[in-house]
């Protein structure tokens, strides 16, 4: 096991009193500045791709083809992006006025925030810390990075790299536990950005609010997925047990329970059964594709919940306490009072809750939380369009689960209880991006402004009425 060493209060302070040196000095408004940057973080995690993947097989078991295709390569990717489309992002806009206000050169500049914190969580390490990071770089925004010490291999490894890649009075690492992410808490930031779950969440927007600090929280929830009965289950099977398997299930928009037609029930169940063996021909456990749970306190937490569960276990639930391993577990007739539907499993179990229709799984959705993300199969119009008008999710995913991550023009965002600010891309740009009105008024509109000047008379109260008097439609 790694030797994490935690920052100290004095390295906070510094840290923390660098960054807003930096900003107010203007070293990273310039888009030079921002490009060398984003390209030197790309190279960063592509030198070290191996190292990146060992750190995360030590603290995860994570196999190297998720950790290079969820995590490595799209930093890489995305960073190298980023610098290409920073111009045009972070260009000037002129707005569109009415002709007697055009003169007035009515502008928004993107201006950057300050600096920022970043606070991620264990589960994918790289991707939820640097993710970030590289829209507080593009956005101009110095940052710390405050990786989570229950990924500690990675959470030294990125403490070791960054000072050695980017520039340290600018960009810089604290690690720590729950003292030293309070003390980053106490100070004063432009934004914090916060991934994990609703009880920390609101810790960190408590702490926010006394600076009037601006969040983002990316938190979790209990995704559900919905599955017509007159979808191809093979398919659905496939792409939900997909969804749940990687990273042992501790992923927030993992499916986290299915809704299905209680005649359709034990065909889902069939399928399932097909895919895994395909899958983990020797079982999920012997299988070099599949990883483990993150540690004993979390392992305990699944097998206990497991052990509440009244559901009938129909596929997988062994588990190998000796290496934190719980293969995909599959339970039917789940009912909505059952201990797995109590809070976010974060983990590879799956309960199947029978409904009668898909008006009463709507129903059960509704009555809870708003989830991260909704999935749902089906190939029939009226109940996709039932689903958008009916429910409310961070995002709603017909037909696939977690790939709605992989597409860069979408946004990633939570809302209600499962969060809330944008990001990934530019809506990640934008979210570290004050948009700073600005107006350039000739001498030459002087004439305009006399009925604004005192004295007011009837004639001038005539003129600024039109607007009190404009017509409304009656319906």
């Amino acid at each position: 096991m790694v030797n994490l060493r935690y920052s100290t209060v004095q390295e906070i302070d510094e840290h923390h009193e660098t960054l807003y040196n930096t900003f107010r000095a203007g070293t990273c408004r310039p888009l030079d500045y921002r490009r060398a940057q984003l390209h030197k973080l790309a190279r960063m995690c592509q030198e070290n791709a191996d190292a990146l993947a060992d750190a995360l097989f030590a603290d995860l078991g994570k196999p190297k083809v998720e950790v290079f295709a969820f995590e490595v390569g799209q930093i890489v990717k995305r960073s190298l992006l980023c610098a290409e489309k920073l111009a045009e992002w972070a260009a000037p806009e002129k707005v569109n006025t009415p002709d007697w206000q055009k003169p007035w050169n009515s502008t928004l500049i993107k201006a950057p925030k300050g600096p920022v914190l970043i606070i991620s969580p264990w589960n994918y390490p790289i991707m939820l810390s640097l993710q970030p990071l590289y829209a507080a770089i593009a956005a101009g925004c110095p940052a710390i990075v405050k990786p989570s010490e229950l990924a500690p291999t990675y959470a030294q490894l990125l403490a070791d790299l960054v000072p050695k890649y980017l520039d340290p009075k600018t960009y810089a690492v604290v690690n720590g536990a729950v003292p030293e992410t309070t003390k980053l808490l106490e100070l004063r930031w432009a934004h914090i950005f916060y991934t994990g779950n609703g009880r920390v969440g609101r810790i960190v927007a408590t702490a926010a609010a006394k600076h009037l600090t601006p969040c983002s929280l990316e938190l979790g929830g209990k995704s559900p997925v919905i599955v017509d009965a007159a979808y191809d289950m093979d398919i659905a099977a496939a792409r939900i047990l997909f969804g749940k398997a990687n990273n042992a299930g501790q992923t927030c928009v993992a499916p986290d329970y299915v809704l299905i037609p209680r005649s359709a029930q034990d065909t889902l169940i069939a399928a399932l059964e097909r895919v895994y063996a395909e899958r983990y021909p020797d079982g999920a456990l012997a299988s070099a594709s599949y990883g483990r749970i993150v540690n004993a306190t979390h392992f305990g937490r699944l097998t206990e919940l497991l052990a509440r569960s009244k559901g009938r276990r129909v596929l997988g639930g062994e588990t190998d306490e000796a290496r934190l391993k719980i293969a995909p577990t599959v339970l039917a007739d789940v009912t909505t009072d059952d201990a797995l539907l109590e809070e976010e499993l974060f983990g590879p179990i799956l309960p199947i809750v029978p409904v009668a229709d898909i008006d009463e799984a709507i129903e059960i959705v509704n009555s809870r939380d708003s989830p991260l993300a909704f999935y749902a199969f089906t190939e029939q119009a009226e109940v996709k369009q039932k689903l958008v008008e009916r429910t409310l999710s961070g995002s709603l995913i017909f037909n696939e689960t977690f790939d709605q991550l992989a597409v860069i023009e979408l946004p990633f965002s939570g809302v209600g209880e499962s969060g809330y600010g944008y990001h990934v891309m530019k809506y990640g740009f934008d979210g570290f991006t004050h948009l700073r009105s600005s107006m350039d008024v000739p001498k030459e509109s002087e004439e305009l402004f006399a009925t604004r000047y005192a004295p007011y008379t009837d004639e001038k109260l005539e003129k600024v009425s039109k607007d009190v008097f404009l017509n409304i439609p009656l319906s």
